[in-house]
């Protein structure tokens, strides 16, 4: 095997969340001889200045600007510069890194992302909602500035790695796998009774809060169907689901001629973020290897519609377009919100969804209306989440 082309200048947004943490890590384990431009953080600035100080990058940034004095203080005398607030964080993710790994969860995420897009950098991709909110948009600044995005998501890195650019007029369908979430096997009574403790314990994936409870009511696979129609230019008719608890097949590829491509692996994401450091090469590290014959039986599901109503909701959303997958992802995002603060129960979260949506169905938005696209999804952002909350605030009365 002759020398790798491995980024040289690294960033990572989101650094002390689980897929930032994850990153790291990975690049701690394979040795990778990076220089760390910046790492940027929400609230946690105890873990930020240790991943400074270890990483020692040019610059650490907190968004919650109150946590500034903190960070500066635990820096002192490191050379490490700090800054806070989201704009901040937005220049960050413009610094001259190669390859940024784009791991902030939430909208919140959007700005950053785009602003490392423009810059010309490969973004990995794990925030979801960048593609949701502005996947066109996004997808074409990356083009245009001469950078990439590739997906860290696991199951649409699997159809990154299985689908021939070159043979995918072919394409029948992209089947995306789920592990079905802590309350695969509730019933629709139980799942009304469901605790955020509950619904954050997943059997399967390490994952932070709200990517937790958007497993558990599966709204995370109809962000990511949403994420594979723009990232594979796919109709929403030609994107699945399939249910596999024991998540080894991440996703799958299914051409015109029967054959079905699959890619597999351990429940971990250190492993589809090496795939976007290292693409089109593959980086050596001591990965946890598959172990077909001790996984044993690997079974399938089609999803329950009637319980897991996210599924059904996103896929109308995608076909909706426009402005509709934005709104989906903030009333979401102030739903499960509202969930973890126990002002309403599990089965809650999908009808505020739903009931956003019909709400501002008439209202003609469109994030791709060829103004400035951050502020068309902010303005479309803030109604929707306005809207939710009112939702959220009748079924408190």
């Amino acid at each position: 095997m002759g020398a790798l082309t491995l980024p040289r200048r690294v960033s990572v947004l989101g650094s002390t969340g689980s897929v930032g943490v994850s990153t790291l890590d990975l690049l701690d384990k394979a040795k990778a001889e990076v220089e760390v431009s910046a790492l940027t953080a929400g609230r946690n600035v105890e873990r930020l200045a240790q991943q400074a100080l270890r990483w020692r990058p040019k610059l650490a940034v907190i968004e919650d600007e109150t946590k500034l004095g903190e960070l500066r203080e635990r820096l002192r005398g490191s050379g490490v510069a700090s800054a806070a607030g989201a704009g901040a964080v937005a220049e960050a993710a413009a610094a001259e890194a190669q390859w940024v790994m784009s791991a902030i969860v939430g909208f919140a995420g959007l700005a950053p992302t785009m602003a490392a897009a423009k810059a010309g950098a490969i973004v990995a991709l794990a925030n979801k909602e960048s593609l949701v909110c502005a996947g066109p948009s996004l997808l074409r600044t990356a083009k245009f500035a001469g950078g990439a995005v590739i997906p860290v998501d696991s199951e649409h890195s699997a159809i990154f790695q299985v689908l021939d650019p070159m043979n995918a007029q072919h394409v029948a369908r992209l089947i995306l796998t789920a592990s079905g979430g802590p309350f695969r096997t509730w019933t629709r009574e139980q799942m009304a009774q469901a605790t955020p403790e509950q619904a954050v314990a997943h059997p399967k994936w390490d994952m932070g809060v709200k990517i937790s409870i958007d497993s558990a009511t599966m709204m995370n696979k109809g962000l990511e169907m949403i994420e594979a129609a723009y990232l594979f230019s796919m109709p929403a008719e030609r994107v699945d689901v399939l249910v596999h608890p024991q998540s080894i097949i991440h996703s799958l590829v299914e051409y015109a001629d029967g054959s079905t491509l699959a890619q597999l692996g351990p429940p971990d994401m250190r492993t589809p973020i090496a795939c976007a450091f290292a693409w089109p090469d593959r980086l050596p590290w001591p990965a946890p290897k598959l172990d077909l014959a001790a996984a044993g039986q690997l079974t399938f599901e089609e999803p329950d519609l009637r319980r897991f109503p996210a599924l059904k909701i996103a896929k109308e959303a995608l076909a909706a377009g426009g402005a509709a997958p934005a709104v989906m992802n903030a009333a979401n995002e102030v739903a499960v919100a509202a969930f973890l603060d126990r002002k309403i129960g599990f089965l809650d979260i999908a009808a505020t969804v739903a009931e956003t949506l019909e709400r501002v169905a008439g209202e003609r938005l469109n994030t791709a209306s060829g103004g400035d696209v951050l502020e068309d999804a902010r303005q479309v952002d803030a109604m929707a989440r306005r809207i939710a909350g009112d939702i959220v605030a009748a079924q408190g009365r």
